[in-house]
């Protein structure tokens, strides 16, 4: 979907991944399983809401990615 990306959020991805592989590719948020809840789930093809933030609205990513960064580097500043 255009404007959206996969979070930023490796860590957290790699959860929501787990959860999809647990479920054949069924979104790990949601209690039915069924056509509309394989991931992407219709819900955020129809109305861009993904559930579990595994796709997020760019600017929100963006931001994420700017915060993860800054984290980054003052983790690496701190080891000096």
């Amino acid at each position: 979907m255009k404007n959206y990306r996969i979070n930023p959020d490796k860590k957290y991805v790699s959860v929501i991944m787990e959860g999809l592989q647990k479920k054949d590719g069924h979104c790990p948020c949601r209690v039915n399983v069924d056509d509309t809840t394989l991931c992407p789930c219709d819900e955020f093809i129809n109305d861009g809401i993904c559930k579990c933030k595994l796709y997020i609205p760019m600017e929100e990513a963006e931001e994420k990615l700017r915060k993860i960064k800054e984290k980054e580097k003052k983790d690496g500043d701190s080891t000096k």
